[in-house]
């Protein structure tokens, strides 16, 4: 099931995939309205000859017309689609290039216009003169130019769309958005039961362990759970992920251990590869960490001497805080998974202080002193503090405040930085007392 998921997600991040379905579609859709034509079309045509009476001549001139403007739109749409990418690559950062890809409207407008080019080419095979038989798929040539005006519409909101979508806001709202997706799905992701559950229970490690290693390199897109825990049942053995997502695998290196000395069948080695996928880059479906990264990489753009958008940078750290404040107020699986009363699967479990630590600190060290960025992370982390009581989770907002303040004491002149010198020790204050209580 997790490999099905994955194709799919690389399906819906393709630009082949939708265009080719809606090919497709306007190619069927060709097929039965000139099959139409002989059950309904002749007495439509009898009563909207003005409409539907067009000659075999004027109805291949019209097929034809629509075909070549078509083709020559197509080409433009994705000359635009194409400009689009590699100014986000430049501007932004590459990494959010598949947020493009898989946009919807570019990938439906794409294929309505091959789509429109398909079905008239269809149609205009059908169509006969008076030398030939005398077929003329009238109800199918106004259904070609109804969809052509449809074209030229979607022409127009797909230029709108793409003056839309390369702004910084709409970059930024795209990620957050895919984030907090796979922040709620992912947290908690239960495998079993947690070992919090069995207070009795207190997991017992074994001492030996027998690796399946990876066939490929790649990056861990994914884990299926469910099949993992039904093996460990199958065959009353522990089964620990030597990888989280997110993680690159080279070949050779331990995806898998299983308890015990005894190897794998080569079945089953296969199968537990086959659970843990590997592609050439990370996806944030099952990777919030992966969707952290990208804000985090548009904001040290933002901040690079050769850009120098701090307003950029205070909307990326926006996002980052709504974010961390999002999973503040959530559980982090443990480790230790059980399941009919014994510890069944160990699963590498992320960890709030290293979350943090991605998202802020390197917005801190890129920052050179600039106030504005620095205060707007001070607000980032006193929203993330309400969202959570935990005392450990309010530690390592401390740190992180920390981490602010000294880059505040590089401001020159230092009276520059005076009050928010003073409000981030304040804050760090206040973390530090919550961490204690």
């Amino acid at each position: 099931m997790n490999r099905l998921h994955s194709f799919w997600i690389d399906l819906r991040a393709s630009l082949w995939f939708v265009p080719s379905l809606i090919v497709l579609g306007s190619m069927l859709a060709a097929v039965l309205m000139t099959e139409t034509e002989g059950r309904v079309g002749t007495e439509l045509v009898k009563r909207w000859p003005r409409l539907l009476g067009a000659s075999a001549d004027a109805s291949r001139a019209i097929l034809a017309a629509i075909a070549t403007s078509m083709v020559t739109v197509a080409g433009v749409v994705f000359s635009i689609t194409i400009v689009a990418l590699s100014l986000t690559s430049t501007q932004y950062s590459p990494r959010v290039l598949r947020n493009f890809m898989r946009d919807r409207p570019t990938q439906v407008v794409l294929g309505v216009f091959m789509g429109i080019f398909a079905y008239c080419l269809i149609v205009l095979r059908t169509v006969r003169g008076a030398e030939d038989g005398d077929f003329i798929p009238s109800l199918a040539v106004l259904a070609g130019m109804v969809y052509a005006l449809a074209g030229v519409a979607l022409l127009i909101y797909f230029i709108h769309h793409v003056a839309q979508s390369i702004q910084a806001a709409s970059i930024l709202e795209r990620i957050a958005h895919d984030t907090a997706g796979a922040i709620e799905k992912l947290f908690p992701q239960d495998i079993g039961q947690p070992a919090a559950h069995h207070p009795a229970l207190a997991p017992v490690l074994p001492r030996d362990w027998t690796a399946v290693r990876a066939d490929q390199d790649g990056y861990v897109t994914g884990i299926d759970s469910d099949s993992v825990l039904q093996f460990a049942l199958d065959h009353g053995r522990i089964v620990r992920l030597a990888v989280a997502t997110g993680a690159f695998v080279v070949t050779g290196s331990p995806v898998v251990e299983l308890s015990g000395t005894d190897a794998p069948a080569e079945d089953d080695a296969q199968r537990l590869r086959g659970w843990v996928s590997l592609a050439p880059q990370r996806a944030v479906e099952q990777d919030a960490a992966f969707g952290l990264q990208q804000l985090v990489d548009v904001a040290l753009k933002a901040l690079s001497p050769g850009i120098n958008d701090p307003t950029t940078a205070c909307m990326c750290i926006d996002r980052l805080g709504a974010l961390l404040a999002r999973l503040a107020s959530r559980r982090i699986p443990d480790p230790h998974r059980m399941a009919q009363g014994r510890l069944r699967v160990i699963a590498p479990a992320p960890d709030f202080a290293a979350i943090v630590k991605l998202a802020l600190d390197p917005v801190v060290a890129h920052s050179r002193g600039d106030l504005q960025v620095l205060g707007r992370m001070l607000d980032a982390i006193g929203f993330v503090a309400k969202a959570s009581a935990d005392p450990q989770r309010h530690a390592s907002l401390a740190h992180a405040t920390r981490n602010i303040y000294r880059e505040l004491c590089r401001v020159e002149p230092l009276i520059r930085s005076a009050p928010a010198r003073r409000r981030a020790r304040l804050l760090e204050r206040s973390l530090r007392n919550a961490s204690i209580g």
